[in-house]
């Protein structure tokens, strides 16, 4: 659907930042969403028609930018709100980092718009705002990059307008502090408003990477120690097991009946990537793939025409529940897929996810290094600091298989860095160099990176990361399962109901919704221009098998086809140039799983989704024993994630049985 919303989908096509008149929200966002993610993704694939698409709607809007640098539709700037402009820098920075031919034309408008800005910092407009102090960190970046690359003698005007974006933003230093975090259920708390902005969950999401933003122009360590208390508490009190952080709009504990925000998980992404490139911890590197192997494609349809506005751990149904209760700010129908569920913000913002990713692929390893960070098959070509011309490829089927192939030229001898996951295995994981095994380099204890000197010319790299199951206990005695960088979950079965999209069909605020401060202004949608694509549906998704089980995760076994999971080394070079399915997020395609003996109990249903998981005590098994099978997490649109444990005998395990202990 990404490239396709500028087509079609009036908050895009008809935008107020293209003349237009369709919008969500008052803070005309829609545009600059979409921007933000569709540049790194016409871009990253190199598509003629997404890049003509960016420039259309870039034409316009540095055309129509206003006299005193205001960019965007708003013609009374004392009133509106400066966030949308946020994003929309995010996009114009990635524009010329991919193509310097568009910098004559879009660094002017930026540096205008900054002046501008500065103004309004000064008069005291951004702190009266909701949005932009708590987001101030995405628009320090731009700011940066302006700095050190373009700074166009405005040195002293761009650090000026850093530091009172810092100064008049949320404290998020000041906040992730052992005095001042709030550790206690947000739920048992009668009035949070106060903290709302730090608690609000993409605002979270975005904030993670403020602390590390600010000390790249304050050089004020003492920033860091707060940034990675900030990410370490968010994970910890309010972390889901599939790498993003529960919130149904507000930050909502550890419960897996509870949801998280299809635009939580790609904000996440993308601090998470920026803090490893800023700070080298191999533990954000770890987050970042966890989130994007797991959260964000499990909220996807496997075509991605369809998402969902929020995602439940334990979800074994996708249809209307009973939101009020359940949920902090979410309709009935926010976990259902379709064209714009619940709200239209994840339509537009969600396609930044993938296309950030494989931006942040590669990074620069000091001066003269070039490293691979998140491990996607992905190529760069790259100059580093002293001119050495490095071309890299690399192709794997990561992380349904752990091998890494690469092929690299360059002209002149260089050190090329691969990043070592911290649940791999050093001393099981093999590595060759132009066809010569070796013993594997000994990974930074930082940033699990892992130094390989290459000679001029043409070489060849095969890794082959080790893994074994890991079982990570969650809340109320469950546990969630992982092989490698997967969270595999239950499999419930599915049977899916395919409706038409019902924004586009009735031209009104989706049937689906209820009443609440995030359904639709009836004044949104009223027409489309164009016609909706034959791709865009709605779904109810249900379950066809059990979902009500409790495993003993001591018999859980790894399986994968016999070339993925071969310590074979020719039947793995073999495999990994062999085609994946494609879409490999659809339901069965990936070929590895993992079995494990579970039982049904008594697990009741409260508004409309599994209730909270039973104690220990009260999981006693209403069925017999059996082998139960877990699948890679972001191929089951439904699913039950993090499962209550029981202890099954020895008898039980090897034999026939039907009593959990």
């Amino acid at each position: 659907m990404a490239g396709h919303e500028y087509d079609f989908w009036p908050i895009v096509q008809r935008s107020p930042w293209l003349g237009g008149h369709s919008e969500y929200s008052p803070l005309n966002e829609g545009f600059p969403y979409w921007f933000n993610g569709l540049v790194p993704l016409a871009y990253g694939l190199d598509d003629p028609r997404l890049k003509a698409q960016i420039n259309d709607a870039m034409d316009y809007v540095l055309s129509h930018q206003h006299a005193n640098g205001w960019l965007g539709p708003e013609s009374n700037h004392d009133s509106s709100t400066t966030w949308a402009r946020f994003p929309f820098m995010l996009g114009l920075m990635q524009v010329v980092q991919a193509d310097l031919s568009h910098a004559s034309r879009i660094i002017p408008a930026m540096h205008n718009f900054v002046k501008l800005m500065h103004s309004l910092l000064l008069d005291g407009k951004f702190q009266r705002e909701v949005w932009s102090p708590a987001r101030y960190a995405d628009m320090i970046i731009c700011l940066q990059w302006l700095l050190e690359t373009y700074p166009e003698n405005n040195q002293k005007l761009l650090l000026e307008t850093m530091q009172r974006l810092k100064g008049n933003g949320l404290d998020w230093h000041g906040y992730y502090t052992e005095e001042n975090y709030l550790f206690q259920d947000l739920d048992t708390i009668t009035d949070t408003s106060s903290v709302f902005p730090y608690t609000h969950a993409v605002n979270v999401a975005q904030g993670l990477k403020a602390g590390a933003v600010d000390y790249r122009f304050t050089r004020n360590s003492t920033l860091l120690e707060s940034c990675r208390n900030g990410v370490n508490w968010t994970f910890e009190y309010h972390g889901a097991a599939s790498g993003t952080i529960l919130g149904d709009e507000r930050e909502s504990g550890l419960s897996p009946t509870r949801g998280s925000e299809l635009c939580t998980a790609v904000e996440a992404m993308y601090s998470l990537s920026y803090l490893y490139q800023m700070l080298g911890d191999n533990a954000f590197a770890d987050r970042c793939e966890l989130a994007a192997f797991n959260a964000l494609p499990v909220m996807l349809t496997p075509d991605h025409w369809a998402h969902q506005y929020i995602a439940q751990p334990n979800q074994p149904w996708s249809r209307k529940v009973q939101s009020s209760g359940l949920f902090w700010n979410v309709g009935d129908w926010g976990q259902m897929y379709g064209l714009s569920p619940n709200y239209p913000c994840c339509t537009v913002n969600h396609p930044q996810g993938n296309p950030k990713l494989l931006s942040a692929s590669f990074v620069r390893v000091g001066p003269n290094g070039l490293g691979h960070a998140l491990l996607i098959p992905a190529n760069v070509s790259a100059f580093l600091g002293n001119g050495t011309f490095v071309a890299a490829t690399c192709s794997t089927h990561y992380p349904f298989s752990g091998l890494l192939i690469y092929a690299i030229y360059s002209n002149s001898s260089f050190i090329f860095h691969i990043r070592i996951p911290s649940w791999s295995q050093p001393s099981r994981t093999l590595i060759s160099v132009n066809g010569v095994s070796q013993p594997l380099p000994s990974p930074d204890s930082h940033s699990g990176m892992i130094a390989i000197p290459l000679t001029t010319g043409n070489n060849g790299i095969t890794l082959t990361l080790s893994s074994e199951i890991r079982i990570v206990p969650r809340a109320n005695d469950t546990v969630a399962i992982y092989h490698r960088a997967l969270l595999y979950a239950l499999d419930v079965g599915q049977n899916i109901h395919i409706l038409p999209p019902s924004m586009a069909i009735t031209r009104q605020p989706n049937p689906h919704h209820d009443s609440h401060s995030h359904s639709l202004p009836p004044k949104v949608l009223t027409t489309f221009n164009s016609p909706i694509p034959p791709q865009a549906h709605d779904y109810i998704i249900n379950n066809t098998l059990p979902w009500s089980i409790a495993i003993d995760p001591h018999t859980a076994i790894f399986h994968a086809s016999s070339t993925s999971n071969s310590s074979n080394y020719n039947s793995c070079l073999s495999s990994a140039f062999q085609p994946q399915a494609n879409p490999i997020w659809e339901y069965h395609a990936p070929e590895s799983y993992i079995t494990v003996l579970g039982c049904e109990i008594h697990w009741p249903v409260d508004h409309g989704v599994p209730a909270r998981v039973p104690l220990v005590g009260r999981r006693n098994c209403t069925g017999r024993v059996r082998e139960v099978v877990l699948r890679p997490y972001g191929s089951l649109r439904v699913h039950m994630a993090e499962l209550p444990v029981v202890r099954f005998n020895e008898t039980v395990r090897w034999g026939s049985g039907r009593r959990g202990v």
